[in-house]
């Protein structure tokens, strides 16, 4: 499974709160980025649950 970020996102921080072993925060750029190329298959669950919650609809998921 792969995710990203997108440009939508808008900063809050919720799904670094979630899942901080995947999601980190650019101050520089201001948005949530993924730290893996694929995710590992222990978080796999809450990175699917970071993306419903994501007020901004800002998290894709590819299977």
């Amino acid at each position: 499974m792969k995710a990203t970020v997108t440009s939508q996102c808008m900063g809050d921080r919720n799904c670094n709160k979630l899942c901080p072993e995947v999601f980190e925060y650019d101050e520089d750029e201001l948005l949530s980025k993924v730290k893996f190329d694929v995710i590992p298959e222990k978080y796999e669950a809450l990175v699917r649950q970071a993306a419903e919650e994501c007020d901004a609809n800002a998290i894709e998921i590819e299977e």
